[in-house]
């Protein structure tokens, strides 16, 4: 193939970048990924100098960051201390760093395979994998939309992060795009293509081995009131507020129910007012169970408050509280505001209402649920960390991810749904998520959607808890996989310079 001019590869490399965003949800066109993927290595290949090999890599990440996450600008149309088109700054700004990832994989993989066109997959495949683990890691992380989000619909593929995890998918899928590139002219790289695309199938047909059940297992019933942002703190609408909830929370049965509402489900106090807990506990039948989302305060000996916490609560129908979870992933400038006393000074302040931000949690824990067992809590946008949602000492029988989707317009809340299916066939667990305003499902152990909810519609889903897999590979040994998975890749393509020399 001719070279391609270096003033042109600049802009063709954005505009693969953007293409790229539409493997995502909600269009989920991932062979368009493929595809912008293979044309990104083979601008990589025709790079003549390391510079221009980051240069590449960062326009591509800037474009694919910029469409993919345009969801984010939606938040500032809630805040009305500040202006709505700061969002879309916001979102250049945070894509502006998150393109140093692709920049530094395609800087790397450009430095170690140099003039040796064989090893260049191999090399892109780990750098490209160590540069989304330090992605989901670093100043906090940000984890959203790795590259492997685009398999969350494709069963087959979906599968292999069951073995090497969410950034190892991310990588293996790099390296199938790079031998795309290199089959158009190598018979070896035609070899290793099939035999990469055998394996990534076969290995979605190993038998998995189901968890027994307790016999007295629950009805699930997720709840998705439809209460946007925008009247879910408005005093005048808390009436209606509840309603929505009570009616979709339905009648007791003879079968037992776990209710599950979502995150921060309700303005009250928990903890503090009883009178609340009687009148949620009131839609709960004699041997029924709720989960519901409501903020926790702390406060000092005179009654002040000291700070929140964004939290889950387990309540039972005699109106007692059996467990709560705290958020340990906390959003910045969503519930907490770095850098408060300078940001402030600036007019910035947290997208969510209230100006006290939340403490964090000690990271993945449990709540028992009586009679049941041990029910895994990620709210919100803890679901998208890979590796951090399980308390490895202390399996549970499903997650639930109760979450406030309101805040991100269309393309948030299938991207979230997204993450958390890779999260469901990683972990070989259920995951289930109750949202105000969708989207709501139940997830099994395979990633495959059982049931959902779509996007502002309110309604309720009641089937039983889908059965859990034994721990997989990656439920054992968590992100210990991807890094060994770079070491590999990385050994292969060294193999491959010695033989191209």
């Amino acid at each position: 193939m001719p070279p391609i001019p270096a003033n042109r590869a600049v802009p063709i490399a954005f505009a693969l970048g953007v293409a790229a965003a539409c493997g995502f949800a909600p269009f989920e066109y991932w062979p368009l990924t493929l595809l912008c993927l293979a044309g990104l290595t083979l601008l990589l290949d025709q790079s003549r100098d390391m510079r221009r090999a980051i240069c590449l890599g960062w326009w591509f990440g800037l474009g694919n960051f910029c469409l993919g996450l345009n969801w984010i600008a939606t938040a500032f149309t809630y805040q009305a201390a500040m202006p709505a088109w700061l969002g879309w700054v916001a979102v250049f700004l945070l894509s502006l760093y998150l393109a140093i990832f692709p920049a530094f994989a395609t800087g790397l993989a450009w430095r170690f395979s140099r003039d040796k066109p064989l090893s260049l997959p191999f090399f892109f495949a780990a750098a490209w994998t160590a540069s989304e683990l330090l992605r989901a890691s670093l100043f906090t992380g940000f984890a959203w939309n790795p590259l492997a989000a685009i398999w969350a619909p494709v069963w087959p593929i979906r599968w292999l992060t069951a073995y090497v995890g969410t950034y190892g998918l991310s990588g293996l899928t790099i390296l199938f795009a790079g031998l795309l590139w290199l089959a158009l002219t190598s018979r070896k790289a035609q070899f290793v293509l099939g035999g990469v695309l055998g394996l990534g199938i076969a290995s979605a047909f190993i038998p998995h081995l189901s968890v027994t059940m307790p016999a007295n297992t629950p009805l699930l019933r997720v709840v998705q009131p439809n209460i946007g942002q925008d009247r879910k703190w408005d005093e005048a609408q808390s009436a209606d507020n509840y309603h929505r909830l009570k009616s979709l929370s339905g009648q007791p049965e003879q079968r037992r129910r776990l209710l599950l509402w979502p995150e921060v489900a309700v303005p009250a106090l928990l903890e503090q007012d009883p009178l609340a807990r009687q009148v949620i506990a009131s839609l709960l039948g004699p041997h029924d169970e709720m989960l519901l989302g409501a903020q926790a305060v702390r406060f000092d000996a005179q009654g002040n408050p000291l700070s929140a916490s964004n939290s889950t609560f387990g309540l039972d129908p005699h109106a007692h509280l059996f467990g709560r979870y705290d958020k340990a992933h906390l959003v910045p400038y969503g519930e907490y505001l770095p850098m408060r006393p300078v940001l402030s000074l600036l007019g910035l302040s947290r997208l969510a209402p209230g100006d006290m931000d939340f403490d964090a949690g000690p990271g993945p824990r449990d709540i028992i649920v009586p009679g049941l067992g041990k029910v895994g809590i990620q709210i919100c946008y803890e679901i998208i960390f890979s590796g951090h949602v399980v308390d490895r000492a202390n399996r549970p029988l499903f997650i639930f991810n109760p979450s406030n989707d309101a805040w991100f317009g269309r393309w948030g809340p299938p991207q979230h749904l997204a993450q958390a299916r890779l999260r469901a066939t990683e972990e070989g667990l259920p995951v289930v998520r109750s949202t105000p305003t969708g989207i709501s499902a139940v997830i099994d152990a395979d990633g495959q959607v059982l049931a959902s909810l779509p996007w502002r519609t309110p309604g309720a889903i009641e089937r039983p808890l889908p059965p859990a897999y034994a721990p997989t590979l990656f439920a054992r040994y968590g992100n210990i996989l991807p890094w060994l998975l770079v070491l590999f890749l990385g050994a292969i393509g060294f193999a491959s310079r010695r033989r191209a020399s």
